[in-house]
């Protein structure tokens, strides 16, 4: 089977900031809401499925629609902070949004679903409009509110539908803030209220259900720290709910269903006590088979606030429910766990924190250990910058969360297929992060919200590190020679901005004063200590948090306002940088030696913000672009001596007045052969400038000569232009990123007649791959065919397998794109097909 011409191969994100957000499904599929979208996660092969866009605002709420017999789930129940519901069904191995529930007034923060008959669903909302809804689908696109239930000025924080014991009747549990649990079933077509259990003391945050021998067991987690558990079984014929009266025994809540005639009742089964803080999740064992008979394991797993999770089962002899294993993070790399589920088996447990980082626990199975599994990972707020290394073996992105992480391809033990990851965080800080530049394979510098540029360096142990897990030698990445001179880590002190270097004599230093350690009022805010280790697959997030960061090698100084932008040559010998400005005496573009790090040169042009800098291919060149909607082309002067720091010259630009941008400019690109540039605008246009140079001679061309040869009109604000590194056929291709998240693809021939005649659309990213909101860069990695796939033995295997040649794998190019749905997303572009569509 061909390979699509565009392929998704990585998707980098991480779970919203709210409870109900995590679904795990029994085919083994966890349901996960990103910003505006679903992603569908294959936990055992680490990666990314499909992404499922239909809401509007952010998804608060997501669940699998479980059936009866364990099987994969064929429907997906949503809600958002758009006010809707939305119901996805797989058609044709693929989902698509089935139906929108309109009603609600105010976000929806909880849903559950259940399968009445094989075509009918009943799904219930809880929304901020402080209404608990129920709708029945029928599997058509209609969908119809069956009842409407109203607490003033409560609300229900979580919701879960079952059936009761022996009939066909559903029942409804709600959670909320009046510390109650509250039990609804229809009677004559009415949603009533039957029960209203008590005895937390502070707000309910979750509520489930689970079936055990024909009795149903409800268990609702709280901010008092406590988890309640509550039995409900059918006791007898209606009107006869008697019991031995000298049997002792909990009280017993009871009420009748007329259309069954049953009494059912419901008593207190257990309170569990352990946790430190608020409990958020609690997620019931799934039933399993076992040959043909459908088995419940009686185990219920909760997360809280204080960063752990916990297994609770009766023990075996005295009934009680007990404490089985813990597992949680030490430290304060987070801020808690918002919730929690189970995989379909038991084996594995999964939690995501308050900022979006995925957890996963696995079981060994030889010594019954639960250990830290690999599991992906992304921003949790706008990724405003990315760069490829100069070999194109992994990315480093910067986002609004502080943060900066770097991401590579890794093929785990006996696996034929390559996963990407996340290895490192470089830099963890303390304003938001907004552009980046790499100064070579190991170093690059980042500019953030403040008015300091800072320089960094990988470390010794993350060298190591990254050569056992990209399978490359340490000799290849680095000679021993610059090795030695590296330091073995980095840490942040407690009240600092920056990474210190951790050499190998202070990890002895360190480990004596442990053990000489005495208590003392600094010992209150002691900075994490790093604790290199050897690791040979992608590290779990507490230790990404804690020991992957790089040390800080170098501040450069010259800003007035905070940071916008950085470029570097591609001889890695100057950075250039420009910072936010309302005035032309802060527009300044400045010039940075890599050899000194000193200032070398003050470009000054624009009268408002330089919005993106790039370097020609061949370093001769510096164009910048700007609020004011114009560029400047800045020319490389000819050294006077050997050794001479650059210099650069204005060359051309355009002003007011010949501008053609009507609106800001937002980004800029070079053809690979440094003749033609690209600056893309929000006025919904990709102008193409040049010829820069002559073809035969290569001279540059006379500033006058160097004016726009075709506009393209894209339809949307274009925030991102790239020139791919490829050229077929004299033919150069551009992914253009757009404000409403799409990539487009256009092909554009310098000889053919103007008027659009030059110009031809390739194609563009469908509405799984497209982000949610603005692209903000896009990369395309520097050379040819995939990252991980280089030197590979599994590649003419992996070839056959998608149909791809020798010369097919040559023409994929991979691009990079960032956007501000807080995904990074990778793709691979087959070049060549994508030209002759």
């Amino acid at each position: 089977m061909a390979a699509p011409v565009i392929e998704t191969c990585h998707v980098a994100f991480s779970a919203n900031e709210t409870a109900n957000v995590v679904s795990w499904g029994r085919g083994w599929i966890a349901a996960i809401g990103t910003q505006h979208s679903i992603v569908l996660y294959d936990v055992k092969g680490m990666k990314v499925l499909n992404v499922l866009n239909g809401h509007t605002k952010r998804v608060n709420a997501v669940q699998w629609v479980h059936g009866q017999d364990c099987a994969p789930e064929t429907h997906i129940v949503s809600g958002g902070s758009d006010n809707s519901v939305l119901i996805w069904e797989v058609q044709n191995t693929e989902f698509i949004r089935r139906v929108e529930c309109k009603g609600h007034t105010g976000g929806v923060f909880a849903v559950d679903g259940i399968h009445l008959n094989p075509s009918e669903l009943l799904v219930a909302s809880s929304s901020a409009d402080c209404t608990v809804r129920l709708w029945l689908f029928k599997g058509s696109q209609d969908v119809e509110c069956l009842h409407v239930l109203t607490f003033g000025r409560g609300f229900m924080m979580d919701v879960a539908l079952s059936m009761l014991p022996g009939s066909s009747v559903p029942v409804l549990a709600c959670g909320g803030d009046d510390t109650n649990v509250h039990l609804y079933v229809e009677i004559d077509k009415v949603l009533t209220k039957v029960l209203t259990l008590q005895g937390h003391e502070d707000w309910l945050r979750g509520v489930s259900w689970t079936c055990v021998d024909g009795e149903l067991l409800l268990a609702s987690c709280s901010q008092d720290a406590t988890i309640r558990v509550w039995r409900l079984w059918a006791k007898s014929e209606s009107g006869v709910c008697a019991g031995d009266d000298d049997e002792i025994k909990m009280k017993e809540e009871v009420f009748n269903v007329k259309e069954s005639d049953v009494c059912y009742a419901v008593s207190l089964e257990t309170v569990l006590l352990g946790h430190d803080g608020w409990v958020y999740g609690i997620h019931w064992h799934p039933p399993t088979y076992t040959g043909d008979e459908l088995k419940q394991s009686l185990s219920l797993l909760s997360a809280s606030m204080d960063q752990t999770m916990v297994l609770w089962s009766p023990d075996k002899e005295s009934g009680q429910w007990v404490e089985k294993v813990r597992v949680g993070e030490v430290g304060e790399n987070t801020m808690g766990f918002l919730g929690c589920q189970m995989s379909p088996d038991g084996s594995m447990m999964l939690a995501h924190a308050y900022h979006g980082a995925l957890h996963l626990w696995s079981k060994d199975q030889d010594n019954e250990e639960w250990k830290p599994t690999v599991v992906t990972s992304g921003h949790f707020d706008e990724v405003q910058d990315l760069s490829w290394d100069p070999e194109g073996d992994f990315i480093i992105t910067v986002s609004s969360d502080q943060t900066a992480r770097l991401f590579t391809p890794w093929r785990s033990k006996g696996s034929k297929e390559v996963t990407w990851h996340e290895v490192s965080r470089p830099q963890i800080h303390g304003y938001n992060i907004q552009c980046l530049a790499m100064v070579g394979r190991f170093q690059f510098v980042s500019g953030a919200d403040e008015k300091v540029l800072r320089v960094f360096q990988a470390p010794l142990n993350f060298v190591n590190n990254f050569a056992n897990i990209s399978g490359f030698s340490a000799e290849e990445l680095m000679t021993s020679d610059n090795r030695a001179s590296l330091p073995e880590g980095a840490s942040t002190p407690a009240l600092g901005l920056s990474n210190k270097a951790v050499y190998q004599g202070d990890l002895a230093v360190k480990a004596e004063q442990s053990a000489n350690q005495t208590d003392r009022i600094s010992d209150q805010y002691k900075e994490p200590d790093f604790h290199p280790r050897n690791i040979t697959e992608p590290p779990p997030e507490d230790y990404l948090h804690q020991n992957t960061r790089w040390p800080e090698i170098q501040k450069l100084y010259g800003h007035g306002f905070e940071m916008f932008c950085l470029a570097s040559d591609r001889a890695r010998t100057v950075v250039a940088s420009a910072c936010k400005a309302t005035k032309a005496e802060h527009a300044s573009v400045l010039l940075w030696s890599t050899r000194t790090w000193r200032q070398l040169q003050a470009l000054s042009y624009h009268t408002l913000t330089v919005t993106q800098l790039a370097f020609s291919p061949d370093s001769q060149m510096l164009l910048a672009v700007a609020r004011d909607r114009t560029w400047s082309l800045w020319r490389r002067n000819q050294p006077e001596s050997e050794g001479e720091e650059p210099r650069f010259s204005l060359y051309a630009q355009t002003g007011k007045d010949t501008t053609l941008h009507e609106r800001i400019i937002w980004s800029c690109d070079w053809s690979p052969d440094s003749r033609y540039f690209a600056t893309s605008s929000r006025d919904k246009t990709v102008i193409m400038w040049g010829p820069c140079r002559v073809v035969a001679s290569g001279d540059l061309m006379q500033p006058d000569e160097i004016k726009c040869c075709s506009v393209l009109n894209v339809g949307d604000s274009a925030t991102a232009v790239a020139f791919c590194p490829v050229v077929h056929s004299d033919r150069y291709l551009l992914a253009v990123g757009l404000e409403c998240g799409k990539v487009v693809f256009h092909s554009w021939t310098p000889a053919a007649p103007a008027g659009g005649q030059d110009w031809s659309r390739c194609g563009e990213t469908d509405q799984s791959q497209s982000h949610t909101a603005a692209v903000k860069r896009l990369r395309w990695r520097p050379r040819a065919g995939r990252a991980g796939h280089q030197n590979d033995k599994c590649a003419s295997v992996n070839r056959e397998k998608e149909g791809q040649s020798e010369t097919g794998e040559s023409c994929r190019v991979q691009l990079a794109s960032a956007s501000a749905d807080h995904s990074v997303k990778i793709f691979s572009v087959n070049t060549r097909t994508l030209q002759q569509q």
